[in-house]
């Protein structure tokens, strides 16, 4: 990781970036989780 000083519009958009990557990582975990529980109930 750089630890270069950035001006505050990258520091921003980097912000975004990482907002948006963090989300998309929250639905596929949640997506995952919800098709075990509906692997489980369906599977019975």
């Amino acid at each position: 990781m750089t630890s270069t000083l950035r001006t505050p519009d990258e520091q921003a958009l980097q912000r975004r970036r990482a907002h948006r990557t963090a989300w998309a990582v929250g639905i596929v975990a949640v997506m995952v989780y919800a098709g075990f529980i509906l692997s489980g109930v369906i599977g019975r």
